[in-house]
């Protein structure tokens, strides 16, 4: 029998010898029929979506469906650039203003809203997640080529100019405003939006005080286990219109995952079909993404995941 080890966004499958061959029949695969996915994952979506209460705040309220820090275009990443945004690294090249700016609007398709701020200053202190460890045999500064080095192009890396391991420099920041995907439909919010010099667009921070957000309605998980061949959705990826894409957890010897959605006019719920192959194994599982066609746009509707039922929230691509 496999033993799951949840080590940070994936699953450490824990067994001895390898894994059986994915295939359908006893002994091989759980829920290796398509069919047999769907019927499974709809009667468990079914439990999840009729246990769905948001509550009033849901819809009068202030509550983002997505991550706080918002790339507002194109950042231009390179993987350290990438690596260092993901991560949270910044350093400050500028004095943050530490005044509390007047109460603003957020502007809902719906009407409008108005809400506390908080300071540049405490949005930076939310925004920066501390230094980036040290970085194996890359110094915590550029260093330029000698002459020697710049003579002989192809010589290993080694001796040519190292791209550093350093966080992303803020150098400039002002209060504005980002679009971001609430329980009211796509609002637009007020902002401090950072200047990064390694970027080539700014980086939001969402300037709402945390005492106007809404809270997170808790989620209700169908007291049955999830069935065999049925995984969760961990995160959104995209909303675009009618198209969802997400991530499907799957250990390192199951096939797939195929999409599965289940949609009514106030709620989607959507998971993964997976062939799971039996015998053990030891391996790091996979987050896999995964793209639904709705049958209308998304719109004020909330996404939960079939597993857990909890409410999923975009995340920065």
């Amino acid at each position: 029998m496999r033993r799951l080890v949840l080590v940070g966004l994936g699953l450490l499958v824990v067994g001895v010898g390898g894994c059986a061959p994915a295939g359908a029949g006893p002994g091989g695969v759980a829920g290796g029929d398509p069919g047999w996915h769907r019927e499974e994952f709809d009667k468990r979506a079914a439990e999840v979506a009729g246990a769905w209460r948001p509550g009033a705040d849901w819809s009068g309220g202030y509550l983002p469906l997505q991550d706080v820090t918002v790339l507002v275009g194109d950042p231009g990443f390179s993987a350290e650039t990438e690596a260092a945004f993901r991560a949270g690294w910044y350093r400050d090249q500028i004095a943050l203003p530490t005044a509390v700016p007047a109460d603003a609007a957020i502007r809902f398709p719906d009407g409008a809203l108005t809400v506390p701020l908080v300071s540049a200053a405490e949005a930076y202190r939310e925004l920066d997640q501390g230094d980036p460890q040290p970085c194996e045999g890359r110094p915590r500064a550029p260093q330029a080529p000698t002459s020697t080095d710049a003579a002989r192009p192809d010589d290993s890396v080694s001796t040519q100019a190292v791209t550093p391991c350093i966080p992303l420099t803020v150098t400039g920041v002002v209060l504005g405003t980002t679009e971001v995907r609430t329980s009211r439909g796509v609002a637009v919010v007020p902002a401090w939006l950072f200047t990064v010099a390694e970027l080539t667009t700014q980086v939001a921070r969402l300037a709402v005080a945390p005492r106007a957000v809404t809270a997170v309605p808790e989620p209700s998980t169908p007291t049955r286990p999830l069935p065999a061949g049925v995984a969760g959705a961990d995160r959104l990826q995209r909303v675009d219109g009618t198209r969802l894409t997400y991530t499907v957890a799957l250990g390192a010897c199951d096939g797939g995952p195929t999409a599965l959605v289940r949609e009514s006019d106030d709620v989607v719920v959507v998971g993964g079909g997976v062939v799971q192959a039996t015998g053990e194994c030891i391996d790091l599982a996979a987050l896999k993404p995964v793209t639904v066609t709705l049958a209308a746009p998304l719109g004020t509707r909330p996404v939960l995941d079939v597993a857990t039922g909890r409410l999923l929230t975009l995340t920065t691509p």
